[in-house]
């Protein structure tokens, strides 16, 4: 049935006119048939910055819009988290001068709620000012009560006083005998350590967890869109101990410590499915753990979404479709060059295709394809694998990385022979694939006839949509950029841009982004695709006229690419101007 105070709400949105009688009439209709209130609103497409405010007049209590607010932990702990999740309610203010708590309640006519902070009040002499917040906003909030900070801070406590007892146990004893590793890894602390480690990584979306020992101190740091940042120091006492679990887990040996090992892990963090690839280094005083995270149950972008645009989006979609030839990605490492393939195999994908991988290792898992994880420790390397695909009726080949002569050989020979063959190369440029496979041993001639186009990519951050605001550049930056786009193709600058009057953007940090001013990364690419000219320059040798031919095609070059996207408001010329150089 519905209460008093939803109906005024409905009596309220007619009013206003943001519903009419009529869908006021069905949407308490459904209320009384078992609805829930703000489900049944939101199935409407009211809006709860609508009907929020709205309900805070009823109840003579101010909205907050709480969105992006970073509360600070001294006052989130002033209401105990289970209380808090329990009856919607979060502090977010705290006036030390007159011992004002601000609380925003999700439901103002919870009276359990406004006696439990009431009681809370008496007994720490608070005086409460209440506030409503709309019920996605709070569920976003009430996160930060799971902090990285939070979960450490209980556990290294756990490790203090365990430790405190058994030195207390062992006061007696003239020499106290160290813990051995295998007890210590085995302790609940130190494994729920590890666990909660692993788990702010995957939901700060890091790409790399890094654990290294200081003089006094053991650092574990984040990469996040490309940057390491410290989340957390532990006691230095803790470091082996956290590296000894993480090498348990890797099946790794414990008591090597004088030499690199590599290992996996796979766990699940909220339904997800993880892999974690583990490397160890031996430093001069001690050892250093870095662990890349892939998450397989994550799917592959577009094109769109990767940031490719215009002419190379339009290179990229016609090659793509190609029966036969090579289809290349290169650049660093990490700049992004297996999800540009994955995305490739996800537009190929189809019932009538066998398209077959090889990887190290298989980072996302797609349906209707094989996939197959090299293992050089047991002789199936790219080269051997790659031999074995060709016997499996393929008409797709992946090729996870080109890195010799004998693979390039194969994969050449691959394509010439029918089959389309996605692979990526290390080299800076798009240009420098060819003469990189000239090194190699590769035919020229047979390297004219089968590579069909080469990608070449970084990756920028993106600015934080929910800080991102218009920026004046120094006139030196505006004089570069200008310079660059007089060279790009005028096809590719977008109409809305006036060359003479340039606008660009930047973050200016919130707590969405962590006060960076970026969230999220997207490619600058430049795309190099097959013309007869550039045929006939390879085969002849004439490694001087590659770029000029480049130029000719009429696509953007990377950092062109990246002050168009600049441009658009999707990254800043710092990030431009730092990725291209």
């Amino acid at each position: 049935m519905i209460s008093t105070f939803d109906a005024q709400l409905l009596q309220r949105l007619v009013q206003e006119e943001k519903i009419t009688s009529e869908q006021a009439t069905q949407i308490k209709a459904l209320v009384n048939d078992g609805g829930d209130f703000v489900t049944v609103l939101k199935e409407n497409g009211i809006s709860e910055d609508v009907w929020v405010p709205l309900r805070g007049q009823i109840f003579s209590v101010p909205f907050v819009d709480l969105t992006g607010k970073n509360i600070s932990r001294m006052v989130l702990d002033m209401i105990p988290q289970d209380l808090a999740q329990s009856y919607e309610i979060i502090p977010f203010e705290f006036n030390k001068t007159n011992n004002i708590l601000k609380i925003a309640m999700v439901d103002p006519g919870d009276f359990k709620a406004i006696e439990a902070i009431e009681f809370l009040s008496r007994k720490n002499g608070w005086s409460p000012e209440y506030y409503i917040v709309g019920p996605t906003v709070f569920a976003d909030v009430v996160k930060q009560y799971e902090s990285l900070g939070a979960e450490a801070e209980e556990v290294l406590h756990t490790i203090k006083n365990r430790f405190e007892e058994e030195r207390e146990k062992k006061q007696e004893q003239k020499e106290e005998k160290k813990e051995s590793f295998e007890e210590m890894i085995k302790s609940a602390p130190v494994s729920k350590m590890v666990e909660v480690i692993f788990k702010h990584a995957v939901e700060a979306k890091a790409s790399d967890i890094h654990i290294e020992p200081l003089d006094d101190v053991s650092v574990v740091r984040y990469r996040i869109d490309g940057k390491l940042k410290i989340s957390l120091e532990l006691p230095k006492h803790l470091h082996n101990s956290v590296v000894s679990r993480i090498k348990v887990m890797s099946n790794l040996k414990i008591d090597e410590t004088r030499k690199p090992q590599d290992g996996r892990i796979r766990i699940t963090v909220d339904d997800k499915v993880v892999d974690l690839r583990i490397s160890t280094l031996p430093l001069s005083n001690n050892e250093k753990v870095v662990i890349r995270i892939l998450d397989t149950s994550g799917g592959s972008l577009s094109f769109d979404d990767l940031g490719f645009v215009g002419k190379n989006l339009e290179f990229v979609e016609n090659n793509i479709a190609k029966a036969n030839g090579m289809f290349l990605v290169t650049g660093p490492t990490g700049s992004g060059k297996s999800t540009t393939l994955y995305s490739a195999l996800n537009i190929i994908n189809k019932e009538d295709i066998n398209i077959v991988t090889l990887e190290d290792p298989v980072e996302y898992y797609i349906e209707g394809v094989n996939q197959s994880q090299v293992h050089p420790e047991i002789g199936y390397t790219f080269a051997n694998g790659l031999r074995s695909i060709l016997r499996q009726d393929p008409d797709v080949i992946m090729v996870g990385e080109i890195r010799d002569n004998e693979t390039a050989e194969l994969a050449i020979h691959a394509a010439l022979t029918g089959h389309l063959v996605l692979s990526t190369l290390h080299t800076n440029s798009a240009i420098g694939a060819i003469p990189r496979f000239i090194d190699m041993e590769v035919e020229p001639f047979l390297l004219a006839s089968t590579l069909n186009m080469v990608i070449a990519q970084r990756l920028i951050r993106k600015i934080c949509e929910d800080c991102k605001e218009e920026v004046d550049l120094p006139d030196r930056v505006v004089s570069i950029a200008k310079d660059i786009l007089q060279s790009t193709p005028k096809s590719e600058i977008p109409d809305n841009v006036d060359v003479d009057n340039l606008k660009f953007f930047h973050g200016k940090g919130c707590a969405r982004c962590g006060e960076s001013g970026y969230k999220g990364r997207a490619a600058v690419v430049e795309v190099l695709v097959m013309t007869p000219e550039l045929k006939r320059a390879i085969t002849e040798n004439r490694m001087s006229d590659l770029k000029d031919i480049f130029l000719k095609q009429g696509s953007p070059t990377m950092r062109q690419d990246g002050v168009l996207k600049a441009l658009r408001g999707i990254t800043t010329m710092e990030e431009v101007l730092t990725t291209t150089k």
